[in-house]
């Protein structure tokens, strides 16, 4: 039997950080053993925010890379390939957008709440209004059945899985395949300011290259239960970042679990309780980081490994849009 496809990607605005590793990373390192699994690095889909500033997409492609490979992400088992590579993508994209409406992508609340975040009003660029398409076509491209996505991508897999519907109804025998999110245990990491989301754009991450201090400071600065003023008084653990750091990254779930209810009964201060989780992503980081900083050496060879996966992906998108093109009745010269 043929293993799963997965597929799971990145727009490369900036380095990855640990929202990041906890949302998917993580679990695309364990998944690349059981599934036949392509990560994408949606540069198109980065530009539809950045059109007006294409070198920091352009510069951060091997910054994506590095982390992939620091994290543990193998090339030989997975295929890591380049969006705007892979015209396949791009002619379903425009395909697909025959069939969804305006006000279909304007209900998606993740684009509605992006359109917030980032203080779009009619400014808006077509192409980002038009990311929920473009992200089915990258999926239906490759015939993922799963998708690794955090709870806030699941209004995307929804509307792929409408598109997959209409598409195949127009085909004399469906090819496009529905898929399903894989949720990550840790839904969405909070910003280390304690905001509802670490994010690039809010400028609170922690980054896998983060150095010593700068996880110290970190976690020196977050925010835990502001009633909590004296080490024997009880304490809150339901919105402390902390609390939350622990759960997503401590190995040893008895302990915290233990650190939890010592620490809701009093008796246990914020200080050791950070001391705590700054010694478990001191640890979870420092490899990461040099690896990561060995790979950084040799763009070259990054941006080679990067070539030799798309090519093999080349091989898969093209064969979809083959056959949507055939079963539409378009004209397939090649």
């Amino acid at each position: 039997m043929n293993a799963p496809t997965i597929l799971t990607g990145d727009r490369p605005t900036g380095p990855l950080h640990l929202g990041h590793f906890v949302g998917s990373l993580r679990q695309r390192v364990a998944l690349q053993q059981t599934h036949s699994q392509f990560v994408l690095i949606a540069d198109l889909q980065g530009l539809t925010d950045n059109g007006s500033n294409p070198q920091k997409i352009r510069g951060n492609i091997p910054e994506v890379l590095a982390d992939y490979l620091a994290a543990g992400i193998d090339p030989n088992l997975t295929t890591i390939c380049l969006q705007s590579a892979l015209p396949a993508l791009a002619e379903l994209t425009m395909l697909y957008m025959n069939i969804v409406t305006v006000a279909r992508v304007e209900r998606n609340p993740t684009v509605k709440n992006e359109i917030a975040q980032k203080g779009f009003a009619r400014s808006l660029p077509v192409g980002f209004m038009a990311y929920p398409i473009s992200q089915a076509a990258d999926i239906t491209a490759f015939k993922a059945e799963c998708v690794p996505a955090g709870d806030d991508q699941l209004p995307m897999i929804e509307q792929t899985n409408e598109i997959v519907h209409k598409m195949n109804s127009l085909l004399p025998a469906p090819v496009l395949r529905h898929c399903k999110a894989m949720l990550s245990d840790t839904s969405r990491l909070p910003g280390i300011d304690g905001s509802a989301k670490m994010s690039k754009s809010l400028g609170n991450t922690l980054h896998l290259s983060a150095s010593e201090e700068t996880i110290h400071r970190a976690v020196s600065a977050m925010y835990t239960d502001p009633h909590h003023l004296k080490v024997s008084d009880p304490g809150q653990i339901e919105g402390n970042v902390v609390f939350t750091y622990l759960d997503a990254f401590h190995p040893d779930k008895e302990k915290v679990a233990a650190m939890k209810a010592h620490y809701q009964a009093g008796g246990l201060g914020d200080r050791a309780c950070k001391n705590e989780l700054e010694a478990c992503l001191q640890e979870l980081i420092a490899p990461m980081r040099e690896r990561r900083a060995m790979y950084m050496q040799d763009k070259g060879e990054l941006m080679a490994m990067l070539k030799r996966g798309t090519e093999r992906a080349q091989g898969v998108t093209q064969e979809t849009l083959r056959e949507v093109k055939v079963g539409l009745g378009v004209p397939v010269f090649s």
